[in-house]
């Protein structure tokens, strides 16, 4: 149930206003304003609904193929009615969404498991795609040798892990479980602000972790590292494979180059 502000102590125009957002924020809750027909009141109504409503079916097009519309429109009107957002700004919604199903939504019986899962997976290439983060290329050096200096995490790169399989969530594929190991995934965007999605093996996964870490150590000391966590009998056969992934990444803008070892900066 939406909760209004104490109104007692408003001007009448101004407990006017207040009926009437919470009327159609929740109508099933507030009843309308008196002295304005119904007629009039159901054109704003439903205005304001289909346009958050649309709004977000256009951002999370593949939740919302996979909800029947009643799933869906109890999803979006208990959304509308319940959630205090922060922002007036449209870009926005969609992450005022996901704390909506992070930290109030009431899971109904017939809710998928995924369900926010995926909505986080959807929001991260509308996120992506509006990020205007940069390297730092005041202190990186786009040629530097990825084994002997610090590889660095380009901020438009995000190594993500879920329970579920997002990326092969759809209409066709709804697991009910979660996955016997993690989903880990990269997500970033390119030289061509072209978003793309990747899946990552262990070794890449754990590579990029390190290297988010910001640790300061070359690209050859995480490598010996990993290697030791695997118990692997043949350490330089990491190191040879890790470089060819490192080369990987750099190519495609993960890495956009390196820093000196020990030095420890925010890009």
């Amino acid at each position: 149930m939406t909760t209004m502000p104490n109104q007692s102590d408003k001007p009448d125009f101004r407990q006017q206003q207040y009926r009437f957002a919470a009327h159609l924020r929740d109508p099933q809750t507030h009843p309308s304003p008196e002295g304005i027909e119904d007629r009039r009141m159901a054109i704003y109504r439903e205005l304001f609904y289909n346009n958050v409503q649309s709004f977000m079916a256009d951002s999370f097009p593949v939740l919302r193929r996979i909800l029947n519309d009643e799933q869906w429109h109890r999803l979006i009107r208990h959304y509308f009615a319940r959630h205090r957002a922060k922002t007036p700004l449209f870009p926005e919604m969609p992450r005022e969404f996901l704390k909506y199903l992070e930290q109030e939504h009431e899971p109904a019986a017939d809710d998928p498991p995924f369900l926010f899962e995926l909505a986080h997976y959807e929001w991260v290439e509308l996120a992506l795609s509006l990020a205007d983060q940069e390297p730092d290329w005041s202190r990186i050096d786009p040629q530097g040798d990825l084994l002997a200096a610090q590889p660095v995490l380009s901020p438009l790169a995000w190594p993500l892990s879920y329970h579920y399989p997002v990326h092969r969530i759809g209409p066709g594929f709804q697991p009910g479980q979660p996955g016997e190991q993690p989903t880990c995934l990269l997500v970033y965007r390119d030289d061509r602000d072209e978003i793309t999605f990747m899946e990552l093996n262990p070794v890449t996964t754990r590579l990029l972790a390190l290297i988010e870490e910001d640790n300061g150590q070359s690209g050859e000391a995480l490598l010996r590292q990993i290697a030791g966590e695997l118990n692997h009998p043949d350490p330089d056969m990491v190191i040879e494979g890790g470089q060819q992934i490192l080369n990987d990444l750099q190519r495609r803008g993960v890495i956009p180059g390196t820093r000196p070892i020990n030095t420890r900066v925010s890009i």
